[in-house]
């Protein structure tokens, strides 16, 4: 995917390999620089249901009263489970709400990050929020309404120990989730730009990994020299981390983040209005303030609204 930007995206409280000894809680923002601390026990407004909105949702789906969303649980702060095992974070949160705002109740359900979409496509999912980026590729393919926006960093070991230049990972070891957007960036940009420059290209085009705890682990192990991934999700990795890793260079390529609806389905602008009307009743930034990701905010959700 040419950006999950992200997927099994989960540092989740305890789930990290006894050998590298991370403990996993809260959350952090978007931007390295933005956003407090998580509290994941923070009190959110009750969401009802809005009678313009309930309208909107198409009738299959209203008999049925639930929405059925896939979400890739390892992608601390926005999905991940907790030491219990219940899937929980920002995009969980949001789908709980969307769902009440429309009169209906949201179903998470644990998945593979790229099976996310084709779910969506053959029903399985009536929505996909697992940090996806909205770019102009994946709208071919499914609606995406807008929500929040993230970009793109880099970690490596504290005190950056191998000198890594986040702007030069030419020939060096570099570990991503597969197929998210850094996966794409090392194998679309950055590994022709060393060709041309006529230098080695980042090794494997990226350590490629299923999920992003394993992606975090192996710069703490030191299989890998650097980690790439979402912004928020560095930054979580960076706090979880117990001082083992540090981000270099600064966050770059700030998109939005899309929840994957069918194309052309009739419950489309149902979301879009409920993610919006969650913005303007203070709701949206109350669950991110929690997770700690508010530096991310939006002020306006739109559908299909891609930036590249």
């Amino acid at each position: 995917m040419t950006a999950r930007t992200k997927r099994n995206r989960l540092f989740a409280a305890g789930v990290v390999a006894a050998s590298v000894s991370l403990v996993l809680t809260g959350c952090s923002s978007s931007k390295s620089e933005g956003g407090g601390a998580p509290n994941a026990s923070a009190t959110v407004n009750e969401v009802k249901a809005d009678p313009k909105l309930t309208a909107l949702v198409p009738d299959d789906i209203k008999s049925a009263g639930k929405l059925v969303v896939g979400a890739d649980a390892s992608y601390a702060p926005d999905e991940f489970k907790d030491d219990s095992g219940k899937i929980i974070g920002m995009d969980v949160d949001l789908a709980a709400a969307i769902a009440k705002k429309l009169g209906l109740t949201a179903e998470v359900q644990d998945s593979g990050f790229t099976a996310i979409i084709p779910g969506i496509q053959s029903n399985k999912f009536q929505l996909g929020m697992s940090s996806f980026t909205d770019n102009k590729e994946r709208e071919q393919i499914v609606d995406m309404v807008t929500y929040f926006n993230s970009g793109s960093a880099i970690a490596v070991k504290k005190g950056n120990p191998e000198k890594i230049d986040p702007k030069d990972l030419c020939g060096k070891k570099v570990a991503v989730q597969t197929g998210t957007t850094q996966a794409d960036e090392i194998k679309d940009t950055r590994n022709p730009d060393c060709t041309k420059a006529g230098k080695p290209g980042v090794q494997n085009d990226g350590d490629k990994f299923d999920l992003q705890t394993d992606v975090t682990n192996a710069v703490v192990s030191g299989r890998d020299q650097a980690m790439m991934a979402d912004s928020q999700v560095v930054d979580y990795a960076i706090k979880q981390s117990g001082g083992q890793l540090e981000k270099v260079g600064d966050t770059y390529g700030v998109a939005p983040y899309g929840i994957a609806l069918a194309k052309g389905s009739k419950l489309t602008p149902a979301v879009q209005a409920a993610v919006q009307s969650l913005i303007d009743d203070g709701t949206y930034k109350q669950i991110l303030t929690k997770w700690g990701v508010e530096a991310g905010a939006i002020d306006k959700s739109t559908v299909n609204g891609a930036v590249s």
